[in-house]
């Protein structure tokens, strides 16, 4: 006999409350783009996309092509098109498409990130903090 009453609980396997992740300090804005471009390069060589989650600023294309990222794989979601962040980012993550993911901590910081239910993957989350 089928019981239809039965609960099925959620696999929390899947789930992952402390996602690795890069915190990049930086001291002014020289320095964040400065090290935005080590992390868009070091993307680079990963397959699929990088997503920049409510930039300060952008690198300029020509300043993008002279550290050899290739602008086509970045996407750019401004702060003003986010209304839940943790869907923006489980979404993302659970895409397959994205090899790293940057974010600012204006929009939220690293322990609230750590709190997120994210799932289990391999792509790389980088978030930038003033010093």
């Amino acid at each position: 006999m089928l019981h239809s009453n039965t609960l099925l609980q959620p696999n929390n396997s899947t789930y992952y409350t402390l996602n690795e992740i890069n915190d990049v300090i930086v001291e002014d804005e020289i320095v964040a783009s400065l090290e935005l471009l080590k992390v868009l390069h070091k993307c680079q060589h990963k397959q699929g996309w990088t997503l920049l989650v409510a930039p300060d600023n952008v690198p300029n294309k020509s300043l993008l092509e002279s550290a050899s990222v290739d602008a086509g794989k970045l996407l750019v979601i401004r702060q003003k098109h986010i209304y839940d962040l943790e869907y923006v980012l489980k979404s993302a993550i659970s895409n397959g498409n994205f090899a790293a993911v940057v974010i600012w901590t204006d929009i939220a910081s690293v322990q609230t990130i750590n709190k997120m239910e994210l799932p289990v993957s391999d792509v790389a989350i980088h978030c930038f903090q003033s010093a």
